[in-house]
């Protein structure tokens, strides 16, 4: 390592170039003002003593290393005192440490030249990027073509003999530049518009018509160069991209779905790539496939038998009937009849049983089905004037609540249903649940059972139905979904109320107690609890308005949200053209798919095609407003600055106000003021002339949001630009160049309202934020 710097040189205006001669005899940097630094390497390639060569020229624009000469040579590309640009070439002397005279120059170059292209063997010289010609020069040739005024931005080379370049432009224009030559000697250059793009900050050319474009100013993307066009006239089809943040120039922190979670969204990217970005945490649902079903009131996997590792059956109650859907490889789910399922009623609950058979349980019966043959096996049947409320089962027991308090315990056996034992509780019962969490993956030693009425949950023991254990859970809210668990060899019983609440218990198998009472808030609705599996680990899946993962690490449950809206209800989905799936019911759509690993960002990109620069959120209106700025492709005044209103649930302009000439928008807030009920959108702007050093003149402008359009209120002249804005008890206050200003908002006779400054105070520095 070694130290580059050199401390009473200026640094250049152009940036740091640092260049490498072709042929590995030494590095090149220009890193100060008419200094050329040199380091360079021997024969084992190690690194030698740097030294500084003076360089006559003082606006270096670009620094190249030529391919094909028999010493290191540069090529400069410079501007002189009258603006013409120039290349000069140069021999680099190690034994001197100075430079001689290059093999060839050329003078009075395109206006807009700021890129060389150094050209490899067999042909050599570089190629000279302007903005409205590109030329091609060597010691013995110099051929141009004008091309449509751009700036070039990235170029990425395709042969290795450098007859093809791609070409990035500022517009986000791909074009093909191929150099035409016989042999060695140059003819003509020619080119050619590809297609669309992100703006380029690199190219680069991989292999079979396949091309990756990295931007700083967007996401990069991964592209295929069709032989082609489309019907655009487009030879790019885009493969792939990359989500890019920056540059992030600002950011809200908002709850769009009034979730309880915090989204941040971000003004990115720049020019027409800029986007806002909605940034958000949680567990991502990767969509395998979907389906329009209306009124989901349960789902449950199924298989051939309990021993199948691959789901074959998806059931799906609705309110008045049952509908079954059928994976195969082939055709993928469709729908299927079971002959010993009752479809024409709602189904309660399903479930594999040993011996190859299924249970279904409805209002009036539980049945026993073949899952091979798909004849009906056995029925336990409800006992006169009674109905079945609420079920739950496993592979090898059934529990039911049959109104009046009643709760019936029934078993399986091959072809068999056998009513083991049953008791009436004081009120009635409002969920069950037996999942096994013991030794014996088909067997649960207790039951848990929500009860109206008290609001309690309580512990039964398995077969005698005795209470165990005892629960009050306090307030009015009944328990709607109750589920037996176990994480890290912990057993747990989860308790889930119908506001949204969830409360969790340690369980002791042994004795059935409860103990360390927890409770914490998911949404506020009902909740549904279902175990799943992903990665061999347990999960349980809490489906409501906000649902929610629970998970277990390091002996602690913890919490992540989905991102999703609101979900009715969940069932785990193995099946072998959807492994480790998830079966998902939400608002009159059922969904397939796999869910993330672990908890990461997730990030929803709403393109703008312009540049967003601040960004504020105005929750009474439910609207964004941003203030942006748009290049024209034509015209006198090259940018246009608005000030645009976007609906936060769509994301769509619903209202544009824009600015003067000149006129910059540089801070904007929501805000009230006192004896004003009404909500504004205070907007800070500058007149950016090409004159000024600073800004002398800006205005505050005050709008109201009425009927989804942006409405000026009032507007304020200000003497310099209004960097920053703030609400301040009841009034506004405003950084102006060097000073604050306190402005109260003023009712005039009229009944109309001004802002009216009421103090000042004035510093030296620029006042910012």
């Amino acid at each position: 390592m070694g130290d580059v710097s050199d401390r009473i040189v200026r640094p250049t205006d152009n940036g740091q170039t640092g260049i490498i001669d072709p042929d590995c005899r030494l590095i090149g940097l220009h890193l100060y003002d008419q200094l050329f630094k040199v380091i360079p390497f021997d024969n084992k390639g190690q690194l030698k003593e740097a030294f500084n060569i003076r360089l006559e020229e003082l606006q270096v624009l670009d620094i190249k290393f030529l391919y094909g000469c028999s010493k290191p040579t540069i090529v400069v590309l410079y501007q002189d005192n009258e603006d013409a640009r120039h290349i000069k070439t140069y021999e680099v002397s190690l034994k001197d440490k100075d430079f001689t005279e290059g093999p060839w120059a050329q003078n009075n170059l395109d206006d807009g030249a700021s890129l060389l292209i150094p050209i490899p063997p067999p042909l050599c010289g570089v190629l000279i990027i302007g903005e409205e010609t590109i030329a091609y020069c060597s010691a013995n040739a110099f051929k141009a073509i004008p091309i449509r005024p751009s700036i070039t931005k990235a170029y990425g080379r395709v042969d290795a003999d450098g007859s093809r370049y791609l070409l990035g432009d500022h517009a986000g224009l791909l074009h093909l530049l191929v150099i035409t030559h016989e042999k060695e000697k140059v003819s003509g250059l020619k080119i050619e518009f590809l297609g669309e793009t992100s703006i380029a900050s690199t190219i680069s050319y991989l292999d079979n018509a396949v091309v990756f474009v990295g931007s700083s100013y967007g996401d990069s993307q991964l592209i295929k160069l069709n032989l082609q066009p489309d019907a655009k006239g487009s030879y790019v089809e885009v493969l792939e991209r990359y989500v890019n943040l920056g540059p992030v120039v600002d950011f809200c922190v908002v709850d769009l779905e009034r979730q309880g979670q915090g989204q941040v969204v971000t003004c990115s990217g720049a020019y027409k790539d800029g986007s806002l970005r909605i940034v958000r945490n949680g567990i991502g649902i990767n969509e395998q496939a979907s389906v329009e079903l209306q009124g989901i009131k349960g789902m449950w996997s199924l298989g051939t038998s309990i021993d199948d590792p691959f789901d074959t059956f998806l059931v799906v109650s609705f309110i008045n009937k049952t509908r079954i859907l059928a994976m195969n490889l082939e055709d993928g789910l469709k729908e299927k009849e079971i002959e010993g399922f009752s479809s024409q009623v709602q189904t309660l609950f399903c479930h594999d049983a040993v011996y190859n058979q299924l249970i279904q349980v409805t209002s009036s019966s539980v049945r026993l089905v073949g899952s091979m043959s798909g004849e009906l096996r056995n029925e336990w049947n409800a006992p006169s004037g009674y109905s079945i409320n609420v079920a739950t089962a496993n592979a090898t027991q059934v529990l039911l609540a049959t109104g009046g308090g009643h709760l019936v315990y029934l078993e399986i056996g091959d072809g068999i249903l056998t009513g083991v034992n049953n008791t009436r509780l004081e009120f009635e019962v409002s969920c069950l649940d037996i999942n096994p969490i013991g030794g014996n993956p088909n067997y649960s030693q207790l039951a848990a059972v929500g009860m109206w009425t008290d609001i309690s949950v309580r512990v039964f023991s398995l077969p005698d139905l005795n209470l165990v254990a005892k629960e009050l859970l306090g307030g009015e809210i009944i328990p709607c979904s109750v589920l037996l668990c176990s994480f890290e060899g912990i057993s747990y019983l989860l308790c889930a109320l119908g506001d949204g609440h969830l409360l969790n218990f340690q369980l002791n198998m042994n004795t059935g107690e409860l103990t360390d009472r927890k409770k914490v808030s998911l949404g506020t609705q009902p909740i549904t609890l279902r175990t799943f599996s992903s990665k061999n680990t347990t999960r349980v899946f809490a489906a409501l308005d906000r649902p929610t993962v629970i998970y277990s690490s390091n002996k602690k449950l913890l919490y992540s949200n989905v991102n999703l809206k609101e979900v009715s209800h969940m069932c785990p989905f193995n099946s072998a053209a959807f492994p480790d799936s998830l079966a998902i019911a939400k608002e009159g759509e059922l969904t397939i798919g796999t869910i993330d690993d672990i908890q990461k960002l997730h990030i929803c990109s709403i393109p703008l095609g312009e540049h967003a620069r601040l960004i504020c959120h105005q929750e009474q209106s439910r609207t964004f407003a941003i203030c942006s700025l748009k290049n024209q492709p034509s015209g006198e005044e090259s940018e246009m600055h608005f000030i645009r209103l976007l609906d936060d649930q769509t994301f769509e302009f619903i209202s544009t106000y824009s600015l003067d000439a000149y006129e910059y928008g540089c801070s904007i807030h929501s805000c009230s003021f006192s004896d004003d009920s009404n909500v504004y959108y205070c907007v800070g702007t500058a007149y950016v002339l090409p004159e000024e050093t600073e800004p002398s003149k800006g205005r505050i402008l005050v709008f109201i949001v009425e009927d989804g359009k942006l409405q000026l209120v009032t507007e304020k002249e200000t003497k310099g630009s209004v960097y920053s804005l703030n609400a301040f008890n009841g009034k506004l206050l405003a950084a102006i160049n060097q000073k604050i200003q306190l402005f109260k908002w003023h009712l005039r006779e009229d009944g109309t309202r001004e802002l009216q400054s009421e103090c000042r105070h004035h510093g030296h520095m620029l006042s910012c934020t």
